[in-house]
């Protein structure tokens, strides 16, 4: 595994209306924060790149030395906004100065009206909201009430369908509903009622008939012990995360047919692909499907942790049952107030509108590059402003993660700030904010690093 050097090089340096790089780098003064918090615990986390952080504006990151970073992260998704939107923290402080910083489980003014909001800008059957602080507490949230609402028919119909390496957060139940191996392995045990489908990977024959795929992987699951008559709902992330991989259609077409006719519940997991980034509002609209349970995070703020499951009424109403969405920091004011202010910009500055025109350009530009380096770039996947970039190894084909992690480090360097994901991939997710010659710069410079990688390897 390649990894990030946290000795200071001398680089190149760059001077352009969007990018700044002035020391070396990392600079020393994010050398100093690293090390310093690592004593702590609270340093570099395996596989980052190393870059500590001193502010974030719109479509920019800045270190302490004054470096500045065309940002294609978001914030791993969490952005969409922009950083540090002026609405948002002018609603931050507002609230800030009215002196409710938190209330708990108690109803809140400001927690009524971003409720309302979300439920006004949600599809229409999306009823009834419970708020919480992270993706991976609305995804557990949703699987119970998915189990509690099989039970009211069948006490044993607690079964839930997932997908292996779908993320849904680190919990135990989301770690079992990805199939995490080490995880499993750790803990000890793995939930007999959660069954893993295979990833539908499109690139794995493009004449196969996706429709039989599906029911095949079901026989397989019924042959290693899967009763259907005891599955309460199905866990599908709208986009698989680390390679913004998409799935088939007539893949999922069969799935919700499946679940229809087995009476399950459907929740999408939207933590990361919500509210805009896919180039519509929810990434599921792709597919034409309607859920019954949608699981929002990230984006649903452009800033402070805050999550949410939205649905039918009925369904949300199990809640009290499942015993969830009572969470010490659930819909608290600061968090309801962000929320409500990111709805608002989303809406008024058509960002989802935005993410689809500028998607093109970006896939437009990708696709160039895929061209020039056909040896190194296997797949370009994604939709509106989130794509993965996957590399192979030209003599073999084979996944090469050492070359994403060179692109990542030769793109800080040069001031572009690129989602690490620690494995042959590289995603690009840009705030929806950005500008077309930052978008398209940021591109540019993309291309540079797989360039001088490719001279490399």
């Amino acid at each position: 595994m390649y990894n990030f050097s946290l000795k200071p090089k001398k680089v190149t340096l760059v001077k352009t209306k969007y990018r700044i790089i002035k020391t070396s780098i990392p600079s020393p003064e994010t050398v100093k924060i690293i090390r310093g918090g690592g004593r702590f615990g609270v340093g570099l986390p395996p596989r980052q790149i190393p870059l500590a952080w001193d502010r974030a504006i719109d479509f920019n990151v800045f270190d302490g030395a004054g470096n500045k970073w065309i940002d294609f992260t978001s914030t791993i998704f969490v952005a969409n906004s922009g950083h540090s939107n002026k609405k948002i923290k002018k609603a931050i402080i507002g609230q800030v100065n009215d002196d409710l910083l938190h209330a708990y489980d108690y109803p809140t003014d400001i927690k009524n009206k971003f409720a309302k909001k979300l439920i006004d800008v949600t599809p229409d059957f999306c009823q009834k909201v419970i708020l919480a602080s992270s993706g991976t507490e609305v995804a557990e949230c949703a699987v119970l009430i998915m189990r509690v609402n099989g039970q009211l028919t069948n006490k044993n119909k607690i079964g839930v369908l997932s997908f292996l390496g779908n993320m849904h957060g680190v919990s135990s139940v989301a770690q079992t509903l990805k199939g995490n191996a080490k995880f499993i392995n750790v803990f000890g045990f793995s939930d007999p009622n959660i069954h893993r489908l295979p990833f539908p990977f499109s690139w794995e024959n493009k004449k196969i008939d996706w429709a039989e795929k599906f029911r095949s992987d079901i026989k397989d699951l019924v042959s290693k012990g899967l009763k259907i008559e005891n599955l309460c709902g199905v866990m599908i992330e709208a986009y698989q995360g680390w390679g913004a991989l998409f799935y088939p259609k007539p893949y999922l077409d069969e799935l919700i047919k499946f679940a229809k006719i087995n009476k399950l519940l459907i929740t999408v997991d939207e933590i990361q692909s919500g509210f805009g980034r896919t180039g519509k509002l929810f990434a599921f609209e792709h597919y034409k499907i309607k859920p019954d349970l949608i699981c929002l995070g990230k984006g649903l703020s452009s800033s402070l942790p805050l999550s949410a499951v939205v649905g039918r009424r009925d369904l949300i109403d199990l809640a009290e049952l499942a015993d969830v969405g009572h969470s010490t920091h659930s819909g608290n004011a600061l968090a309801c107030a962000a929320g409500l202010a990111n709805l608002e910009e989303i809406e008024s500055r058509n960002l989802v509108g935005e993410s689809s025109r500028k998607g093109e350009i970006l896939f437009g530009m990708l696709n160039e590059i895929k061209q020039k380096y056909p040896q190194h770039i296997a797949h370009i996947n994604g939709r509106g402003l989130v794509a993965a970039v996957l590399f192979k190894k030209s003599r073999t084909g084979e996944p090469d993660g050492d070359f994403a992690s060179r692109v990542c480090e030769l793109a800080m360097q040069k001031g572009l700030l690129l989602v690490h994901t620690g494995r042959e991939s590289i995603k690009l997710a840009p705030p929806l904010t950005i500008p077309d010659a930052a978008l398209k710069e940021g591109v540019r410079v993309f291309e540079e690093s797989v360039k001088e990688t490719s001279r490399i390897i």
